[in-house]
């Protein structure tokens, strides 16, 4: 059986490496808007912490029950030679289904906004 602790290793590296892409571009970002005498909240998108930390948290329930599934699913006969397809099929999955959850919450919510 096949160790996924070289693809781990290669995820994070590029993972890290986009983060910090990310997070100066942010910055520059920020320091351009503040040094031509701008207000940044006015400029830049804010997204709420509460619409992100509902997405990131469904998505990371879906992740654990895929994860929990796969792992039943994976010690049945019928995933017996390859059991890393149930893994990751249930932790797309279930995924998936998380941040599908999410758009129809989001979109509720703005209904119920734009209706007041």
């Amino acid at each position: 059986m096949m160790t996924l602790q070289p693809v781990l290793i290669l995820m994070v590296i590029f993972g890290s490496i986009l983060g910090i892409v990310y997070l100066s571009n942010r910055k520059k970002e920020r320091m351009a808007i503040i040094e031509r005498g701008l207000d940044p909240g006015k400029y830049l998108d804010n997204k709420t912490s509460r619409g992100l930390s509902l997405k990131y948290g469904l998505l990371l329930i879906g992740v654990a029950l895929g994860i929990l599934i796969g792992n039943i699913l994976s010690v049945t006969e019928s995933f017996i030679e390859v059991p890393e397809a149930a893994y990751f099929s249930m932790i797309f999955l279930f995924g998936g289904l998380a941040l599908v959850i999410n758009h129809f919450l989001a979109r509720k919510q703005a209904n119920e906004i734009e209706a007041k």
